[in-house]
């Protein structure tokens, strides 16, 4: 159904093997173009998240408000998105667009280097039979380049031969890096409110393990993703440059959005934590810790029972009283 748009993918990526015949530096070429088109969308979405990083103190102010009202909260938010004209989603588009592309590219590989049931050579698909990258192609075993065979999988060489995957392995590797440099510069200039130290980190390493995620892709697409990585850093150094160069600029004032949403969240947090300590204390139950006997003297001595009294037994003496007293008392019972 889709034939095509990989026949017209095939033509370009013909093309530039037309110019340098190397399948490495044409797919890199493909990437550049993929890029030069997803830039002018990359731009619009990081100045729509940007926009929205500014009005993190007011949505702040709005969760506050309507805490425990789901509805009103969301039309709140519709409406302050509204008046600010700015679109939640558009940080989500150069991520929605590059989907299909991968998807392009992936059959597009898998094209070229078809093997037909029962054949150990190439029938190449979706090109032009007139091509230079198809009578490189057609009845070949390998698609080489850098010493490297970009139609098998880095998983598949190294268990096959360890030591003789490890390039394929080194360019994940690298790959990996460049990822981890790409997104350290777009964590650097990013304050999130909600987020922990930890959480950006572990936001940080997830392009790294999406580079591993490779290994059981062709090597192909290894040199694609990692020419169009190289490409986002310089891509990332201008955006850096459009949006935080001055003190006024959106990014600097998202920045400062951001720190002020960050406190107000932090201020919130131990206001909770207060409360909940207070409202703990006051359901305790209440225990007198009076230990100083009553006012008025000693505490009163309970009357002695009936049956000590019949048996003649002699009391204690009170405090206080002699013993003379006490014998006086006695003889005179007498």
């Amino acid at each position: 159904m889709f034939d095509w748009a990989f026949q017209g993918v095939a033509w370009l990526m013909a093309t530039f093997y037309g110019w340098v015949p190397d399948y490495a530096f044409a797919i890199a070429l493909m990437a550049v173009v993929v890029m030069l088109l997803l830039t002018p969308l990359t731009l619009k979405s990081t100045k729509g998240m940007l926009e929205m990083q500014r009005l993190q103190p007011e949505m702040r102010r709005l969760q506050s408000e309507h805490r425990g009202d789901r509805q009103k909260l969301n039309e709140a938010m519709m409406k302050l998105y509204q008046e600010h004209k700015v679109n939640p989603l558009a940080s989500c588009l150069p991520l929605l667009a590059q989907m299909p592309v991968f998807i392009v590219l992936f059959r597009l590989v898998n094209g070229l280097t078809f093997l037909p049931e029962g054949e150990a050579t190439f029938a190449p698909r979706y090109l032009a039979t007139d091509t230079e990258l198809y009578r490189s192609l057609d009845g070949a075993t390998q698609m080489r380049a850098f010493g490297l065979d970009l139609a098998r999988h880095p998983i598949e060489v190294m268990q096959e031969d360890f030591v003789g995957g490890l390039p394929y392995a080194g360019l994940v590797v690298v790959l990996a890096i460049v990822y981890l440099v790409q997104q350290r510069m777009v964590a650097s200039r990013t304050v999130s409110p909600t987020m922990s130290a930890a959480q950006q980190r572990l936001l940080q390493y997830l392009p790294v393990a999406f580079a591993f995620f490779q290994l059981i892709l062709p090597t192909s697409l290894v040199v694609y993703y990692l020419a169009q990585a190289v490409i986002r850093i310089g891509q990332q150094q201008y955006i850096t440059v459009r949006f935080y160069r001055r003190d006024d600029s959106l990014g600097r004032q998202a920045q400062a959005a951001s720190a002020a949403a960050r406190e107000i969240a932090e201020r919130e947090r131990k206001d909770g934590m207060r409360r909940d300590n207070k409202d703990k204390k006051s359901n305790q139950p209440f225990t007198s810790k009076r230990v100083t006997p009553p006012k008025g003297g000693t505490s009163p001595r309970p009357a002695p029972a009936a049956g000590r009294a019949a048996t003649g037994r002699r009391h204690p003496t009170p405090p206080g009283s002699s013993r003379s007293s006490e014998r006086q008392r006695e003889d005179g019972s007498h």
